[in-house]
């Protein structure tokens, strides 16, 4: 990802020149010289995205500076454009500079991700690429990534190739609403204010930045990991850079101070990372450090009486990054960004490696440059620039169509309707295998035993296992699908009736997904033995009093799960249930087994201080592999078998069950464990009576769910006295 400068050729010996075409093309000043320190600023962004990328998993805070440096160039040009006494504001030249500018690096570097998709990657994460390649080439990424964040059903999905457009996606959302904002305002402004537009572009800029800002804090307070993505709490960064753009011609300060700000400004952009853990703490308050870091690298070379001619008006930080490498770095940084993320992501999927060590995070790096030097000499310059043919006589159609840029113009078009078309045709492919999932809640018995070819020993003839690998994702329960469950955002509580609706017995299922998956067990048990269950469920959240829970799998706050908790306990003892279904044990994240938190046991307090017995389910495993959750979907698409796809039954449960050794402090607690119904006495395999158990990381398919249903049974009756086992 690169941000906008004017168009230029390769840069002059002397930096502080300012290229004539770039001049020309800015409608600049005598007085403005460019900018080559901004270049090379943007190539030490770009390498610090990458280096800690590659091997440290952090997040740099170059992309924060890159969205400043967009800012600054994009939104100055236009605002100077805005204020010029008579400059055209007819948009259709900028939006085509942009599609220029930015597609056909893109479009080249999809494209050779599809087929190393195909190549390298199982077809359970092909669905996935489609759908983000189809964002990234409309610019919708962030809002993409957004949506499956907030999805807890996909939140354990295999890191994408294409996560990192996000923030391309911003930035195009941005140009195009700042060129409508700016050029519309302008029609008015300059009827109105006349020669003080200025100041009046000035208020706009500074209002709409503090709003972003502030929208920027709640966002992140609320829901960190979606606000991520969020182009609203991030447009206070390339408004930021915008207003700057438009004061800084106006500053005049001494070189002291000047060379102070650039060494500060620096120094914070090289430290974000390894100080501040982005992927956490942005767009929050901590996002200022590298945006304004950045603000105060540009306004340490801006000196109102600068010599355009004279390189050593800048300070030395800023001398040194206009230096020849520098900028060759910085020129070359938006194929950069698009190469090293995808190149690292399929290196990691076809090794099986949960990271690179030093030696071959080198090489992705320097397959990287060596990618992103050929995208920009071979396809975004050519592209980029016009040339002198353009502004030739009329030229025969087939001599332009001969012409070396008309053909690679013609090739990139060529892949994007090809990779729009492909990413549509697969989707379409796994909407009409889907459509046959219908039938699984009709399967056999005796063809899919599943879970009772455990417990009862029942014959499995060989047959397809069912669901399908693709068939996985979209076998849910029906409380998913009915919408009654309440997702991150949503505090409320969301009740729904199951089982037999007339009946006077009520079971209230409560808790998380871990919770909800047991809903497709119970509501055939009810329907059958006369009990209505009642669900209370929200996305992520197990019943607990712990003050500052935690997104189960990567551990980012989540206090709504709180709030949610305080509302949901008070509407259950209210509801006065016969009894309360929900989970008692999580895994340990230290160690392997299961253990029931600490924090349950003040749910199970208030429960029994009200007299309703609690129905206490063993959470099912989750998982893992080197320390992150993995779809077995995915291993038995990549050749793996039901052994090879599953996990050792002592690394996700403990030889006892924890909920036991809370029996006798908690009477009304009635334990239950289903781990048999699910593993074996050495593995948790990933297949069992052709019936695959899981349908992503760690909730168990509604298929198998349906073949556990009368164990299930007979532990609730045994529990209950309701019916004979």
């Amino acid at each position: 990802m690169m941000t906008l400068a004017p168009p230029r050729p390769a840069p002059s010996a002397e930096p502080g020149h300012p290229p004539r075409e770039a001049k020309a093309s800015q409608g600049a000043r005598a007085s403005d010289f460019y900018r080559h320190d901004l270049d090379g600023l943007r190539g030490v962004a770009i390498l610090l995205v990458a280096v800690f990328h590659v091997w440290f998993g952090r997040v740099s805070g170059g992309v924060d500076v890159f969205l400043a440096l967009s800012g600054f160039f994009f939104g100055g040009r236009i605002l100077r454009t805005a204020m010029t006494p008579g400059a055209s504001l007819w948009p259709v030249p900028e939006v085509t500079r942009l599609v220029r500018r930015l597609l056909p690096a893109l479009v080249v570097v999809l494209a050779c991700a599809a087929v190393l998709t195909i190549l390298i990657q199982p077809e359970t994460r092909w669905e996935t690429f489609a759908d983000q390649s189809l964002a990234s080439l409309g610019y919708y990424q962030n809002w993409e990534l957004a949506t499956t964040a907030s999805d807890y059903l996909r939140a354990g999905e295999a890191v994408s190739p294409l996560q990192h457009i996000w923030s391309m996606s911003v930035q195009g959302q941005f140009y195009i609403a700042f060129l409508a904002l700016i050029f519309g305002s302008a029609l008015l402004f300059r009827r109105i204010f006349g020669r003080h537009m200025r100041i009046a572009f000035i208020a706009l800029l500074s209002a709409l930045t503090v709003a972003s800002f502030v929208y920027a804090i709640f966002a992140h307070n609320a829901d960190q990991a979606t606000a991520y993505y969020n182009s609203f709490a991030r447009a206070w960064e390339l408004l930021l850079g915008a207003l700057v753009g438009a004061v800084v011609s106006r500053l005049s300060w001494p070189m002291w101070l000047r060379t102070i700000t650039a060494v500060i400004g620096l120094a914070a952009i090289l430290a974000c990372g390894a100080l501040i853990d982005g992927v956490h703490e942005f767009p929050g308050p901590w996002a200022l450090v590298p945006v304004g870091a950045t603000m105060l690298f540009i306004l340490s070379a801006a000196n109102r009486v600068a010599d355009p001619h004279t390189a050593g008006r800048m300070p030395a930080p800023n001398r040194l990054l206009a230096t020849a490498p520098f900028v060759a770095l910085g020129a070359m940084a938006y194929s950069l960004y698009l190469w090293h993320w995808p190149l690292l992501i399929f290196y990691l999927s076809y090794t099986g490696h949960p990271r690179v060590n030093f030696v071959e995070g080198a090489a992705v790096l320097l397959v990287s440059g060596v990618l992103a030097w050929l995208t920009t000499k071979f396809v975004e310059n050519p592209l980029r620039y016009k040339t002198a043919a353009a502004s030739a006589p009329a030229v025969p159609l087939r001599a332009r169509l001969r012409r070396p840029t008309m053909a690679l113009g013609s090739v990139v078009v060529l892949l994007a309707v090809a990779l729009t078309a492909t990413s549509f045709t697969w989707r379409e492919h796994v909407t009409v295998e889907r459509s046959s999932s219908k039938e699984l809640t009709g399967l056999s018995s005796r063809d899919y035993p599943g879970a009772r070819a455990l417990l009862d020993k029942a014959k499995v003839p060989k047959l397809p296992m069912r669901p399908t690998v693709l068939e996985a994702r979209n076998d849910l329960p029906r409380t998913t699908e009915d919408g009654c469950i309440s997702d991150f955002d949503n505090v409320g509580v969301i009740t729904c009736n199951y089982g037999d609706d007339q009946a006077t017995r009520t079971i209230a299922l409560a808790g998380g997904s871990h919770a909800e998956h047991w809903i497709t067990a119970l509501d055939l048990l009810g329907r059958m033995h006369h009990f209505k269950v009642v669900t209370y469920l929200k996305m992520g959240c197990p019943l607990t009093t712990e003050e500052v829970p935690l997104v189960m799998g990567d551990n980012r706050p989540y206090p709504k799960c709180h709030e949610w908790n305080e509302r949901v306990m008070a509407k259950i003892i209210a509801d006065r249930p016969d009894y309360v279904f929900t989970t008692a044990t999580r895994p340990w994240n230290i160690k392997p087994g299961d253990v029931m938190p600490g924090t349950y046991t003040g749910i199970w307090r208030q429960l029994s201080d009200n007299d309703i017995p609690i129905l206490a389910m063993r959470d099912t495993p989750w998982l893992v592999r080197n320390g992150q959750p993995y779809f077995p979907a995915d291993c038995l698409a990549e050749g793996g078998n039901a052994i090879s796809c599953g996990v050792k039954r002592s690394d996700v449960l403990s030889p006892r069950n924890p909920t036991l050794d809370w029996v006798a402090q908690f009477p009304l607690l009635k334990p239950l464990d289903m781990s048999d119904a699910v593993c074996r006495k050495d593995i948790c395999r990933a297949v069992e009576g052709n019936v695959l158990l899981y349908h992503d990381a760690h909730h168990i398919s509604t298929t198998y769910m349906r073949t556990m249903t009368t164990e299930l049974g007979r532990q609730i009756a045994a529990a209950t006295g309701w019916w004979a086992d």
